[in-house]
């Protein structure tokens, strides 16, 4: 069985980010890049599940610029065995990588497709949602843990009431939380071996899919600061503070 890992390159979470002057969008020049976090854990999973015997592939798919090569390569270090990127130098929303994921889902016929739940840069948590509509197929998301057997996927999930576990029919689509593992390191000979990984460019025009940006962006703002706290005396001072500034009922 194939699985099929989807990876985006984002702002590293170490980076404090920063608003363009111009307010259209946070500054991306000469900022660090990394793989986004809840992918990792993806990779890290579907990785797992090859060294347990269950999965017999592993395949990295990101789309993007050029530079996604660079995440698709720390995906091949972890573990995943060839890359697919597909080229897009256009703004790129949850719906257009829905569509591009399909036509790649419907290449390779993986069994099992893992994705991160959400991207720190955007925190949509579309995208996964989005492709098994799309793909007509299962889906299991905010999965904290996943056992897979024969052609049934079974997930562990945290929910607002505690804990849900669901059972899925492969193929299916499960998107990752972070209670679902912990990624390993990235060993220097894993880099090394990761360089000699296949990874296959196709520009998105040859997958005949629309990724036309269906909302436009306004404006980006920082959001405001948070004002100084203050010592009160007693409790009598913090009601009155509550009641008068505040305007608490």
């Amino acid at each position: 069985m194939k699985v099929l890992v989807a990876v985006k390159r984002v702002v590293d979470f170490n980076v404090k980010v920063r608003v363009k002057a111009d307010q259209s969008g946070v500054e991306l020049a000469n900022v660090k890049m990394s793989m986004n976090p809840f992918d990792e854990i993806a990779v890290e999973e579907a990785v797992r599940l090859k060294e347990a015997g269950h999965v017999t592939e592993v395949i990295a798919v990101s789309a993007g610029p050029a530079q996604c090569q660079e995440t698709l390569r720390t995906a091949l270090a972890i573990g995943a065995d060839r890359g697919v990127h597909v080229c897009v130098d256009t703004e790129l929303q949850q719906l257009g990588v829905a569509r591009i994921l399909r036509a790649i889902f419907e290449r390779e016929k993986p069994g099992l497709v893992i994705l991160g739940k959400q991207a720190i840069d955007d925190d949509a948590n579309q995208t996964g949602q989005m492709l098994a509509a799309l793909a007509g197929i299962p889906q299991a998301t905010f999965a904290s843990r996943l056992q897979v057997e024969g052609d049934v996927a079974t997930v562990a999930r945290e929910i607002d009431g505690g804990a849900e576990t669901v059972s899925v029919t492969l193929p299916a689509v499960v998107t990752t939380d972070l209670r679902l593992n912990e990624p390993r390191y990235v060993t220097l000979p894993s880099i090394m071996k990761a360089k000699k990984k296949p990874i296959e460019t196709i520009d998105f025009a040859e997958l005949g899919v629309d990724i036309k940006p269906r909302l436009k962006t306004l404006k980006v703002s920082e959001p405001p600061k948070r004002p100084g706290g203050v010592i009160v005396p007693d409790v009598e001072s913090l009601a009155q503070k509550l009641k008068n500034e505040v305007k608490a009922n």
